[in-house]
């Protein structure tokens, strides 16, 4: 029965039913399914879009189809995990969100996405978030990762607000911050002391590894 719950699972993600997913984590944590097992198979399912879009199998509409439903079940599947006390091996934790001003979501629910699918546990703040909420975030869930987005070149500015007010607080050496957006450059990623820049959601995973030594 667990069996056929987690691949009715995976098959919703893969199908991009976010209602089916969301129903069928509930049902998870009826049938008292390992949530570990759970949240694997998400992120074996995640990972398998991600390659194929990767290889150019699939396109950004399928990517951000299956990683809605993903979105829709991992709230129920993380509070079964909380509930149960189940830890899951992690590289590092991320804290991320769109900067102030700035609501474009896809790319960097992309990026998140596949964080999640290469082994990272993700905290998404969502968009138009400010400085503080950032630093707010990154001590309750002790990030090792800051990944920021912007679209806009006239929000791209605020990235720098963020690493400024970490230096401000005295805690920019704790955490390694990652940059990316259709505004961002690597050489603007460099003129405002990020750690990195990658163009790609792909690119993003390998170098959020980098940045934790993974």
């Amino acid at each position: 029965m667990a069996l056929e719950t987690l691949e009715n699972l995976k098959r919703a993600v893969v199908e991009y039913d976010t209602e089916a997913a969301a129903s069928w984590a509930r049902k998870i944590v009826e049938e008292k399914v390992d949530p570990i097992k759970a949240l694997d198979a998400l992120t074996e399912t995640i990972k398998q879009v991600g390659d194929r879009f990767g290889r150019g199998e699939l396109w950004l509409p399928d990517l951000v189809g299956a990683a809605d439903a993903m979105q829709a079940a991992m709230p129920i599947i993380e509070e079964e995990l909380k509930r149960t006390g189940a830890k899951r091996e992690t590289l590092g934790t991320v804290v991320a969100g769109t900067v102030f001003g700035d609501i474009h979501s896809i790319g960097k629910s992309m990026v998140c996405t596949l964080l999640i699918a290469g082994g990272f546990e993700v905290h998404d703040l969502g968009v138009n978030i400010k400085a503080e909420e950032f630093l707010e975030a990154m001590e309750k869930y002790q990030a090792d990762i800051l990944a920021m987005s912007a679209l806009l070149t006239t929000t791209a500015a605020e990235q720098k607000k963020v690493i400024d007010t970490l230096k401000e607080k005295g805690i920019r050496e704790k955490v390694k911050v990652m940059v990316g957006g259709g505004a961002i450059t690597a050489k603007f990623a460099e003129s405002i002391g990020a750690d990195g820049y990658d163009p790609t959601a792909p690119g993003a995973v390998e170098l959020a590894r980098r940045l934790v030594g993974k």
